[in-house]
């Protein structure tokens, strides 16, 4: 338990310092897709915000899979997994 809250507070620094780099185009903000964080760490079911703000981001996935501080992230069973249950596919980059 411990780990894997240290891991979600790593992950959402590694988003909020990546913001500047990631915010290319005006809609595109990594720090969006935090509500998908605990899905994507723990394999547990997405919330409706999750889906929601991936759905949103979904034009903006390819660049977060090209940044390397994004690309652990996004290229994961666990964000597959939440692509499949929120039902926005991963694009092919």
């Amino acid at each position: 338990m411990k780990v894997t809250y240290i891991a979600v507070l790593l992950t959402a620094m590694v988003l909020l310092l990546s913001e500047a780099q990631v915010s290319n185009a005006a809609s595109c903000s990594a720090i969006e897709l935090a509500p998908c964080l605990g899905a994507i760490m723990s394999s547990s079911p997405p919330s409706g915000a999750c889906c929601s703000k991936l759905s949103e981001q979904k034009p903006c996935l390819c660049q977060y899979m090209r940044d390397p501080n994004l690309r652990q992230y996004v290229n994961t069973p666990g964000a597959r997994s939440v692509s499949n249950a929120c039902r926005v596919p991963l694009p092919n980059c």
